[in-house]
């Protein structure tokens, strides 16, 4: 099993380029968004978790049915 330098940065380059990877970066850039106003809402920090579940019950599946027509799937 290689190790080196090179092929860290030729997995890194797939994973910029996958389309799973990118779908979890948009993703987890919403679910930060989410806890971003909710903490607000609250006056303290809600913590990722909790965000994460409440955006996964309340958002995820609209999100992802916009984001679907959105990029013409």
């Amino acid at each position: 099993m290689s190790n080196s330098a090179s092929d860290t940065c030729s997995n890194h380059g797939f994973a910029q380029r996958s389309t799973l990877y990118q779908e979890f970066l948009a993703e987890r850039e919403e679910i930060l968004r989410h806890k971003w106003i909710e903490s607000e809402k609250q006056g303290k920090d809600i913590g990722f978790e909790r965000a994460l579940l409440d955006w996964i019950r309340k958002h995820r599946q609209n999100w992802r049915g916009a984001r679907n027509i959105k990029l013409g799937k």
